[in-house]
């Protein structure tokens, strides 16, 4: 998305690696935070899945860029497209298994979703711009407070909470 919108996508990939290198160890604090519950969320099982899904394509892809340079720039425009697909498959994914208590839940989630995607992007975009970032770098910061990684928070969520966990994240992805 930030490089859709022409923003410092060096940026955004550096803030979404640190994020979700951190979630393993973030995620069970926050729900303590806001939730006064301790989860047990196996640091090393999450780990390993945010290695799978993050860490690993980003160095196959610059395995790949280096080995076939000129074919990696020839798919650099198919290359949203194909991460649209793969958001729109999990989503399809966390939504079929959820249908029901999407039902029931639909609307209040989608206004949450929703508020708190808003604030994200303002929040994100006037603290850049608080700081005098580079308008680039104000767009990435905004998308990556913004929209988080809505994908990986669905797959995480499903992997090691329940498929009903990732139901904001796949509403949040659409």
């Amino acid at each position: 998305m930030t490089f859709l919108a022409r923003g410092n996508v060096a940026l955004s990939v550096a803030v979404t690696s640190c994020i979700t290198l951190l979630a393993p160890i973030i995620t069970p604090a926050l729900i303590l935070l806001f939730a006064s519950k301790w989860i047990d969320v196996s640091a090393s099982s999450m780990f390993m899945s945010v290695v799978k899904i993050v860490l690993l394509p980003i160095i196959l892809g610059i395995v790949v860029k280096m080995l076939f340079r000129k074919q990696a720039e020839q798919s650099v425009k198919a290359m949203p497209l194909v991460s649209v697909i793969a958001i729109v498959a999990i989503v399809a994914a966390v939504v079929s298994g959820s249908q029901e208590k999407i039902a029931e839940t639909g609307l209040l989630i989608l206004l949450v979703v929703i508020l708190h995607n808003s604030l994200g992007y303002l929040l994100g975009y006037w603290l850049a711009r608080l700081v005098k970032m580079d308008y680039s770098d104000q767009k990435a910061i905004a998308i990556e407070v913004g929209m988080q990684n809505s994908g990986l928070g669905a797959a995480l969520a499903a992997a090691h909470f329940s498929p009903l966990a990732a139901v904001p994240s796949a509403i949040f992805s659409v």
